[in-house]
């Protein structure tokens, strides 16, 4: 069952795809043949506006998290061998904060229905029944419709897609990595560290940061935009709000 064709569901997203195409119209003037694609960024940046309250959320569940850190770490040293003592333990000490280990999960959950809504205006090839005009706009001699993948499997790829392709990636490889190196998991000395600490574990969330770089390569240049746009301006809030809610260490 496609979730799209869901008739609330459809007129939401046919509601966000007439904002889109009226958005292009009015940047025509000033972007030219590359209003479409513009669109598809201020589009992208108008949304991660309104979700900054769940960065906020976030940001000060993480530092919660960090705060309380080394009581968890003592009382799993205290109790490693009484589990069902732990969970109490645990529980009672979030209870006496007046935090939840659960922070920030909600929120994140809430801006889900937002994000699909969005990305499926830049990714499905019909809206409301009738083709998505957006992905026959060009940016640079490129279909917004377009992929590297599918470009290479039909015989269709220019030095044009691959220019434009590759500029988007390394947006995104570059953010990913300056992404990696600001944002390292804790070692385990550290006050902050939590269950995802660890030499290991920091190994693969840094290489997790590359999978949308590789996703790229797969979706049309417009969700590939949305992309790019996306993790710049999440690296972006997060330093920002980071520096709100600085984490706690230890000396």
């Amino acid at each position: 069952m496609d979730i799209y064709a869901f008739p609330p569901v459809a007129a939401i997203l046919s509601a966000a795809y007439s904002f889109l195409m009226q958005l292009a119209q009015l940047l025509e003037p000033l972007a030219g043949a590359a209003a479409a694609a513009t669109a598809v960024i201020l589009l992208t940046l108008l949304v991660r506006a309104a979700l900054i309250p769940v960065g906020i959320s976030q940001a000060k569940a993480e530092q919660t998290r960090s705060r309380l850190a080394p009581k968890l770490k003592a009382l799993q040293q205290k109790h490693k061998k009484d589990p069902e003592r732990l969970q109490r333990e645990t529980m009672k000490l979030y209870a006496d904060e007046k935090a939840s280990p659960f922070a920030g999960c909600l929120p994140m959950l809430a801006q889900a229905p937002v994000v699909a809504i969005v990305y499926a205006v830049f990714l499905h090839p019909a809206i409301a029944g009738h083709p998505n005009a957006l992905l026959a706009h060009h940016l640079f001699g490129v279909p917004l419709g377009a992929s590297v993948v599918g470009s290479i499997a039909s015989g269709t790829a220019t030095a044009a897609t691959f220019t434009v392709f590759a500029l988007v990636i390394a947006v995104i490889v570059v953010v990913a990595e300056l992404t990696r190196r600001a944002f390292r998991l804790p070692s385990d000395g550290d006050a902050a560290a939590g269950p995802l600490a660890g030499a290991g574990m920091a190994r693969v969330a840094g290489a997790l940061q590359f999978t949308t770089a590789v996703f790229a390569l797969f979706v049309p240049l417009a969700a590939a935009l949305y992309l790019a746009t996306t993790v710049a301006w999440t690296l972006a809030q997060r330093v920002i709000l980071r520096r709100r809610y600085p984490l706690e260490t230890t000396v």
